[in-house]
């Protein structure tokens, strides 16, 4: 099967939403499946509308989800390059696919999930081989331009969008605007971009950088803003994550309540004596960023 990748070693207490919305974040799900592999374990297979969605989750294997380090495996070589040419674009909407997988992958650990630096490095090496990180940035100065030739007041949130594309969404394209306007967070993105992340610690950095956004977001809690105070309650993440709410190195998280640009599909859920299919969410992700 193309667009395929086979998810094995996942604990059987890891929830089947958690497990979509984990994946969701390489790009569109078209299908998933999860059943019992035996006691304690699940599988699952999770078929991606994309074959560069596809690739980007292979960089998962050995990646902690839950309680558990989990083993993905596929049938590509993450070295063949078949990325599409973007296609015309018809809305200001950009796409997981179209994101350099070190940016994804400064996503996960935005959101609470420890990825290693292995993966980190390869995500690095990658983009540089294939030229993703430039075709995004052009991407970015299409949309920039685009923007900067309304009438609108340029120094507003609003010339942008950002609160009328959704200011709470972690996802929205009014992150990228911030270049725009000259501010220091702005600077820092577009340099991000324009010369590329240069080792895995550049990826820690922008996920940091991501982590303060969804921070303001939740009210200036890094706590809440992980989704750890669902976890284990109010105020106890200092030994988990640093000050911007980043998991520190070695401490496994379970990022329950985290938003992820799921998409809508359905989940076959297999057990031994039952079977059923259980809708995922009714709602449409959010922007991508």
């Amino acid at each position: 099967m193309t667009n395929v990748v086979y998810v094995t070693d996942i604990s059987a207490s890891t929830d089947d939403k958690e497990i979509k919305e984990f994946f969701s974040f390489c790009g569109k799900v078209t299908a998933i499946s999860i059943e019992a592999d035996g006691a304690d374990k699940k599988k699952a297979t999770v078929t991606f509308e994309k074959d560069t969605a596809m690739k980007t989750a292979l960089l998962l294997h050995h990646t902690q989800l839950g309680s558990s380090k989990i083993t993905v495996t596929g049938s590509a070589n993450l070295d063949e390059h078949n990325d599409p040419t973007p296609a015309q674009r018809d809305g200001d909407e950009i796409t997981q696919e179209e994101k350099p997988r070190s940016r994804i992958l400064a996503e996960y650990l935005a959101h609470g999930y420890v990825v290693g630096d292995a993966a980190l490095e390869q995500a690095v090496v990658l983009d540089k081989k294939h030229n993703v990180s430039q075709r995004f940035l052009t991407t970015l100065q299409s949309l920039d331009s685009k923007y900067k030739a309304t009438d609108r007041a340029r120094a507003t949130d609003e010339s942008y969008g950002i609160s009328t594309r959704g200011k709470g969404l972690l996802f929205g394209l009014n992150s990228y605007f911030e270049k725009a306007v000259g501010t220091p967070a702005g600077k820092k993105i577009a340099k991000f971009y324009e010369e590329g992340s240069k080792q895995a610690q550049d990826i820690h950095t922008e996920a940091r950088r991501l982590a303060d956004l969804k921070k303001d977001q939740a009210g200036g809690s890094a706590y809440r803003a992980s989704g750890l105070e669902k976890v284990f309650g109010k105020a106890r993440c200092s030994a988990t994550t640093d000050s911007a709410g980043v998991p520190n190195a070695n401490v496994p998280l379970s990022p329950q309540g985290a938003a992820s640009p799921a998409a809508d599909l359905d989940i076959k859920v297999g057990y031994p004596s039952d079977t059923k299919t259980a809708s995922g969410p009714d709602s449409k992700p959010p922007p991508s960023m």
